[in-house]
């Protein structure tokens, strides 16, 4: 099998992580229970997910079949080089990482609630907003498998990215985050959307509603007119829809139940998983079953992450990640009609 090239085009950012039993009052001031530095970006994040989920923890980069690749920016400071440090340590390739000069790294500030595992983050960009359309006059030769892109540096940027994907037939793996509305045309360049269900209320102007995602609606009407051929919303604890909009059909797979310590980094760990897993697929062996095996994994090693105070740290390696009593989705989903008809898309044993 050839070696795989994953280009993941985003952020780089230093999580100041607070833990606290609730989230402070206005003008409260609470003693929380404990105080981390990490490393993160949702960009980094998912590259180191990607490095780590293609290969079994110890093992040679070049026993993971995929090599990956990060384009991002940082400042030229103490946060900067410890980032960029920390992608080198995962074996992954950070020669497109460019360092800002008179630029601050970016940070992000991180309140997890010890009870329930939820967060809220605070982001400032900083360096990672100097990277502009001018940084990319074209995509990297040779030419990238898979490019990922998520929305912490500028949204111009991003849209200038896709259009040289589209015009060179690259596939792009796009999370949405933090979510706003992008123009239609953008969606064409798009081959794998993730999302949340605030994300995909966002983007489909569906904010406030109280549908569910998990059942039909005009919401979810509005997801498949964007045009994407695969669609993934996470439902958290509840798992994932997955659509498949080319041969339109649809399938909701559980998420495992655990005991949740902290959920930052779920979703970045979510994507990395299923990229890596997705560029050794190779682009044209993929039918639903495949698919379905994808979304299996990433819902896995999601759950891993969660059950582990961190970000990056807590990310899970390949062989971390059971494979056991997969679920048997061979011939599983119904078929878009069936659920607007009110069938159950969950997976049933």
């Amino acid at each position: 099998m050839p070696t795989r090239n994953i280009t993941i085009i985003g952020s780089l950012n230093t999580d100041l992580i607070t833990r606290t039993s609730r989230v402070p009052a206005a003008g409260e001031t609470l003693i929380t229970s404990s105080y981390d530095t990490g490393c993160g970006g949702k960009g980094a994040n998912q590259a180191v997910a990607c490095a780590r989920l293609s290969r079994e923890k110890g093992s040679e980069v070049k026993e993971a079949g995929c090599t990956i690749n990060m384009i991002g920016a940082v400042g030229d400071d103490m946060f900067g080089r410890d980032l960029i440090n920390g992608l080198v340590s995962n074996g992954i390739d950070v020669d497109g990482v460019r360092v800002k000069d008179g630029e601050k790294s970016g940070v992000a500030v991180i309140i997890v609630e010890e009870e329930s595992g939820e967060n809220r983050i605070l982001m400032s960009p900083n360096a990672n907003y100097a990277l502009r359309p001018s940084d990319f006059k074209s995509l990297p030769d040779p030419l990238p498998d898979l490019i990922i892109l998520q929305l912490e540096i500028p949204l111009i940027t991003v849209l200038h990215i896709l259009k040289l994907a589209r015009e060179k037939n690259v596939e792009v793996l796009l999370n949405p985050a933090p979510a706003v509305k992008l123009p239609q045309e953008a969606y064409s360049a798009v081959n794998h959307l993730i999302v949340n269900e605030t994300e995909a209320s966002i983007i489909t102007s569906t904010t406030g509603q109280n549908n569910s995602w998990a059942l039909w609606g005009e919401h979810i009407q509005r997801l498949i007119d964007l045009g994407v051929r695969h669609v993934l919303v996470t439902l958290g604890a509840e798992g994932v829809i997955y659509l498949d909009t080319g041969i339109q059909r649809v399938l909701q797979a559980p998420g495992e139940k655990v005991t949740v310590i902290d959920s930052t980094g779920a979703g970045d760990t979510f994507v990395g998983a299923y990229a890596g897993m997705l560029a050794k697929s190779g682009r044209g062996s993929r039918d639903f079953t495949c698919m379905m095996e994808l979304v299996d994994f990433a819902n896995r090693a999601a759950a891993k992450t969660v059950q582990k105070g961190g970000v990056q740290s807590a990310i899970p390696w390949r062989n971390e990640v059971s494979l056991e009593n997969t679920l048997a989705f061979a011939g599983s989903g119904i078929s878009f009609d069936e659920w607007k008809k009110g069938v159950d898309p969950a997976f049933k044993k």
